[in-house]
């Protein structure tokens, strides 16, 4: 044994790419001439999976791994999104120690993999930390904060073995109905900015790679996901372009993750400017650029600008992607046919191989590529990290509005606590499960005592005006027995004729083919589905029925057309009464055709619906009238391909929270989501607002401390919430419009504007100065006030510094964030707060998109808001 370790100890040293005392670029040279195209195509190759796929399949190597639970679960393309399945993080430590000693000892080469992860706001695993999700991170604005959090999921993230993170999302949330607001760091690039580098600097300085995505601008008309986008260049580079070119530039972020959607009509996975000329050439990137997962074949499959997978790799590669990431191990062969016939340009994929295994020599995988199992276990979870989880969400809450002081409550009152999401413990997207999760109704336990609160479920979050008729009233004789759900045909036309392509029983009529057809042997945009069987009547009584999805469909109830809509328009909900008798069973028939795609489907009533609201709106009502004072809690849905039309609360929570304001009692309502929430119909019915996020495994008690008064709320919207929907997209920083910006019907005037937040305490600003009033275009200015807490009460206070050039060359927006400091204060404490304006505040993209400081005069403005505007002058550049 000895021998063998020694011999093979002498033959690495005898391989340049394995000495270490050689440079990297050299052992990247070395290595680079001894691989096959197989062993290239692989270090280009990411997918989620580990050893059980077979060593067999793995022998010329591979990227990188997203683990998950080991031999729990072949699919991988369900691997990827189950975060939370992998057990201990000891567990998941051993696994990777393992997965780098066969790929270092067994492989040709011996070249160690990347396992990566996501980590938007705490590793997305089982036994990692929950911290409060981006926007709320954001809402503190607080970047030392941000930091000290982002270091804490370094270190639970990086003693697992995980060298690399799917994370942060810089994308910019100028439309708040887009479903991943929540995952960004809001509508501003500055604000964006600041908080990246806080939480990308501390990946990158232990060594974890960050992937800031989604490259670039994922959100298009309407606030819809990955829609293409026509902006040009301007606009890129001064809203959606800037945080990404900081943290490339400045902060070392080493990979970069490209977007589903089109650029100028241009896949960004394969859009040659954007990756290639702006990156890597004007930028300097010298790291590595991902697909976002399945997106290399998005060029055939999705913007149809390739003809197949063959030719969306060529295109992709040689526009300047690097890895290929994908959902399955078994997708290899459709990419691996464009390397194979000599289609990809060597030199771009040798390009690509050298970023990849620079990064890898970096990292030092080559020389110690394992980790301490036990630190694994010591650090996932750690008490102090769940302790800063408290403090991050008891800082990023926002209070919106609080009526006659009705907050802090007292920790006498008898509290009724009302909602589902009082007892939910949402988390956000992009979680893990979280340790032990502390509920809005365990943290209010944790401080007054159970005996003091009463507590009624309320209504759900979601829609409940009908709901999906159940396979438990659904049934079949297709097979000479009762068998649940209805028997289904599928035809290849539009029209139901010829002989069924495919025949299956579907327990459910609830469909989402959105982007696929109900079988792989149909066409998604071409087809049409008779479903038959018997429905059976839960109890006597009118109820309506019928189908909410595309249009072309009819329904029969016992031979009776009950509803006719054989046409194709638009997505429509159409229900009609039918008289049902307890215990009777009907024929049903349902067909439906599709002759456009992206098709959504469901059988819809609304059995026990409506009784089933009251008596829940009863319930909480019933508990507000004996108790001092009603907290609400209520939440949105949405997420990633989860975009709202709609920014109100759904379902019938806002009737519950009006049915509960009535009794007269003081009404305060907690807010759940990553998003603007319209309120005009219930807002001045209540005396308190609190926007919570998703505030993190430890939220329930951080907001406790906030509502009960042991914190002052000093989080700031980092978006602006709207009035309405139809104002979307509204962000602070437009540019002045050509004449008006109001509607007849409504203003253009926000809600609550962009860094709005409220205090227990009260805050005076004053004495406003300048270094110097006047500059050369190169100087560098000081700018400082006072800021005074004139209340009763210790608290923080964000204060906000913004800049509009008063007469520019170019249309200029009428005001930007600049600068922003957040500082605590003692009542009757007060402080000198100073920013630094230099030419890098003070510069702007004239006519030929050249970067320069125009002289003139500058308003430089200073406020607890975007509108807040407190303190007032101007500085003059020469």
């Amino acid at each position: 044994m000895c021998i063998w370790a020694c011999s093979k100890k002498s033959n690495d040293e005898n391989l340049g790419y394995k000495n270490p005392k050689l440079s990297v670029q050299e052992r990247v040279d070395d290595l680079m001439g001894r691989m096959t195209l197989e062993e290239k195509f692989w270090q280009m190759f990411m997918i989620p999976g580990d050893l059980s796929i077979g060593k067999d399949k793995l022998k010329h190597g591979i990227f990188g791994f997203q683990i998950s639970s080991k031999g729990k679960n072949d699919n991988a393309a369900e691997q990827i999104m189950d975060y939370g399945s992998t057990g201990s993080a000891e567990q998941m430590a051993q696994d990777i120690n393992e997965i780098q000693r066969y790929f270092l000892e067994e492989s040709r080469l011996g070249i160690p993999i990347i396992p990566f992860n996501e980590a938007l706001h705490g590793l997305a695993r089982d036994g990692a930390t929950a911290y409060p999700q981006a926007i709320a991170l954001a809402a503190t604005w607080d970047t030392t904060l941000v930091g000290k959090v982002a270091k804490a999921i370094t270190k639970e993230t990086k003693t697992r073995g995980i060298r690399q993170i799917l994370s942060p999302v810089l994308n910019i949330a100028r439309d708040v109905r887009w479903g991943r607001t929540e995952e960004t760091y809001g509508e501003d690039p500055y604000l964006t900015t600041q908080m990246a580098s806080a939480f990308i600097g501390a990946f990158e300085r232990e060594d974890v790679i960050t992937t800031p995505k989604h490259f670039v601008a994922n959100v298009g008309a309407g606030g819809r996901d990955s829609y293409p986008i026509s902006f040009n260049e301007r606009l890129l580079e001064e809203v959606y372009f800037p945080a990404f070119k900081t943290v490339f530039q400045k902060t070392g972020a080493r990979s970069v993750m490209t977007s589903y959607n089109s650029v100028d009509g241009t896949p960004c996975t394969s859009n040659e400017w954007l990756l290639s000329k702006k990156l890597k050439e004007e930028w300097g990137f010298d790291g590595f650029v991902i697909s976002d997962a399945g997106a290399t074949g998005g060029a055939n499959v999705l913007h149809f600008t390739a003809k197949d997978y063959a030719e969306a790799t060529e295109d992709a590669v040689e526009a300047g992607l690097d890895v290929m990431f994908q959902t399955n191990y078994n997708h290899k062969p459709l990419f691996w046919e464009a390397f194979e016939n000599g289609m990809v340009d060597e030199k771009a994929i040798d390009e690509a191989v050298r970023r990849i295994l620079k990064v890898k020599f970096e990292l030092g995988l080559f020389e110690n590529p394992y980790v301490d199992v036990e630190e694994a276990a010591k650090w996932n979870g750690h008490k102090t990290h769940r302790e800063l989880a408290r403090t991050a969400a008891s800082k990023s809450m926002v209070l919106l509005q609080n009526n006659d002081n009705v907050l802090p409550l007292e920790k006498s009152m008898k509290v009724a606590l009302i909602g589902y999401d009082a007892k939910a413990a949402r988390l956000g997207g992009y979680s893990g499960p979280g340790n032990d999760k502390v509920s809005v109704y365990d943290g209010i336990i944790n401080k007054i005592g159970e005996a003091n609160v009463s507590y009624a479920e309320g209504v759900p979050f979601k829609e409940q005006s009908y709901k999906v008729v159940a396979s438990d009233f659904l049934s079949n004789t297709k097979h000479g027995k009762e068998e649940v759900g209805l028997q289904a045909e599928y035809f290849d036309n539009i029209k139901l004729s010829g002989e069924a392509k495919v025949e299956r029983i579907d327990k459910k009529i609830q469909f989402g083919w959105t982007l696929f057809s109900p079988h792989k042997d149909l066409p998604y945009d071409w087809f049409s589905a008779r479903w038959t069987g018997k429905l059976k009547a839960p109890e006597t009584g009118v109820f309506n029925i019928g189908i909410e999805g595309n249009d072309g469909y009819r329904l029969y109830l016992d031979d009776e057309l009950l509803i006719d809509n054989w046409q194709k328009q638009s997505y429509n909900t159409i229900v009609k009464p039918f008289k049902f008798q307890a215990g009777k069973t009907y024929d049903i028939k349902l067909e439906y055709f599709e002759s456009a795609g992206n098709a959504k489907f469901k059988m819809i009533w609304d059995y026990g619906v409506e009784d089933m609201v009251d008596e829940q709106i009863g319930n909480a009502v019933a508990i507000a009238k004996q108790s001092d004072i009603a907290v609400v809690v209520a939440g949105i849905h949405e997420g990633e391909f989860q975009d709202r039309a709609l920014l109100d609360l759904p379902g019938h929570q806002e009737a519950l929270i009006k049915a509960v304001a009535k009794t007269g009692k003081p009404t305060v309502v907690i807010l759940v989501g990553g998003s603007a929430i319209t309120m005009a119909n219930w807002k001045p019915n209540v005396d308190g607002i609190v926007m919570s996020w998703y505030s993190g495994e430890n939220g329930g008690n951080g907001l406790a401390d906030i509502l009960f008064g042991d914190e002052n709320p000093a989080g700031r919207l980092p978006i602006t919430f709207p009035v309405d929907a139809a104002q979307c997209p509204l962000y602070y920083n437009n540019k002045p419009t050509g004449r008006g910006d109001n509607y007849h019907n409504l203003t253009g005037q926000p809600l609550f504007p962009f860094g709005f937040g409220l205090s227990y305490t009260t805050f005076e600003y004053s004495n406003l100065e300048f270094s110097k009033n006047n500059i050369a275009t190169s100087e560098t200015v000081q700018v400082s006030c006072m800021v005074k807490n004139t209340g009763e009460i210790d608290g923080d206070e964000v204060i906000q510094l913004y800049i509009r050039d008063e007469l520019a060359s170019v249309v200029r927006p009428i005001k930007e964030l600049k600068g922003f400091q957040r500082i605590s204060l003692k009542a009757g404490e007060q402080k000198q707060v100073t920013f630094q304006i230099g030419p890098e505040e003070l510069s702007m993209l004239d006519k030929d998109l050249k970067r320069v400081v125009e002289s003139g005069d500058f308003r430089i403005m200073i406020g607890a808001s975007s509108k807040d505007i407190r303190l007032r002058g101007k500085l003059h550049v020469n």
